[in-house]
């Protein structure tokens, strides 16, 4: 792994998956893309672990879906790579939020997952 489109495809092939769980509302499918340990913050107190994931997202209302944009990517480690992406949550019954999104993507033995994930609300 040396150029930033591989970079880039990595991180999309992990964050089309999520935004599929988040569109489709399946929080348990949502959680596997992260690692055991992860470190979760979403617009609610933090969380460490698929757990916390799982949680968060079953309390996400029904409709609720992210559409995201790549802003930056960096490889921080030989099986760890960085994004930074812009994310719209959109919902059926108030305005979209917009976010910016920071996340490690860590190579495993099952693949590549989230292991940190950070949100920042736009004012």
């Amino acid at each position: 792994m040396s150029s930033t489109a591989e970079h880039e495809e990595i991180l999309r092939g992990v964050m089309d998956r999520w935004k599929s769980g988040v569109d489709a509302h399946e929080p348990q499918r949502i959680a596997s893309y992260f690692t055991e340990d992860a470190i979760f913050q979403g617009l609610h107190p933090y969380g460490v672990g698929r757990r916390a994931v799982a949680e968060y997202y079953d309390s996400q209302p029904i409709g609720l879906t992210a559409e995201y944009s790549v802003l930056e990517t960096r490889q921080v480690a030989e099986d760890v790579v960085l994004g930074y992406l812009g994310v719209d949550f959109s919902f059926t019954d108030r305005p979209t939020i917009k976010v910016t999104l920071s996340v490690l993507i860590r190579r495993t033995a099952d693949g590549w997952s989230i292991s940190h994930y950070q949100v920042t609300k736009l004012d």
